[in-house]
């Protein structure tokens, strides 16, 4: 059963993707101001899961999170996260719910990213019906795959950080840019003050002259 979206504060996500042996979703979404966005996943019981979730840009990058099981039991709640991992066993069938809120921020949207795997990797090579152990090759091609998951991960980990450092940087620019020009005007407005004060000294004693004289 593919991972499906539901619609909350006004906004509609669906998302179907193909089942396999090892359900995954890889997801980077927009999650306004005052939104919530929901998922649900059909899990079989003892099947194992994992949700992982960070928030890319906006804000504090933060975001509340919350899952529960069929039965609306809360297996999961965190408030104002950054980004975090929770690995738990369906006790039961039925359909998951996790939640991802903004709803505590007025005017700040967020991007958030999440990966939510069911169940666990089948091995390439199944012991069913085998009578001997693995073959040196098979055994290197284990390692390689391992390997090559891993790689995966830090891959996906590295675009993350990647682009929470350019949003990072582009906030920054922003920032200086605009205090740059406030420190513009602030001293255009100091030099023409300056300028109408010393023209008030000079016209002063230009005004005081001219009565002594007369």
């Amino acid at each position: 059963m593919p991972l499906r979206g539901c619609p909350a504060a006004g906004s509609l996500l669906v998302l179907l993707l193909a089942a396999c042996a090892t359900r995954a979703a890889e997801i980077t979404f927009e999650l306004p101001d005052n939104a919530k966005q929901c998922f649900y996943e059909e899990i079989a019981q003892g099947t194992k899961c994992t949700l992982e979730f960070q928030v890319i840009t906006g804000g504090h990058y933060d975001v509340d999170c919350r899952l529960e099981d069929p039965d609306g039991t809360v297996l999961y709640k965190e408030m104002k996260k950054q980004y975090d991992s929770f690995t738990f066993t369906a006790s039961r069938n039925g359909t998951y719910k996790f939640c991802f809120s903004n709803e505590f921020s007025t005017f700040t949207h967020k991007t958030v990213y999440f990966d939510f795997q069911v169940g666990e990797d089948p091995p390439l090579f199944p012991s069913e019906n085998r009578v001997t152990a693995l073959t040196q090759m098979e055994s290197a091609c284990v390692s390689i795959h391992e390997a090559l998951k891993s790689v995966i991960d830090y891959q996906t980990h590295f675009r993350l950080r990647e682009a929470q450092g350019r949003s990072r940087a582009e906030d920054l620019n922003t920032r200086v840019a605009y205090w740059s020009i406030g420190e513009a005007i602030i001293l255009l407005v100091v030099s023409i003050g300056q300028v109408f004060l010393l023209k008030s000294f000079f016209s002063d004693k230009r005004t005081t002259a001219t009565r002594v004289g007369s």
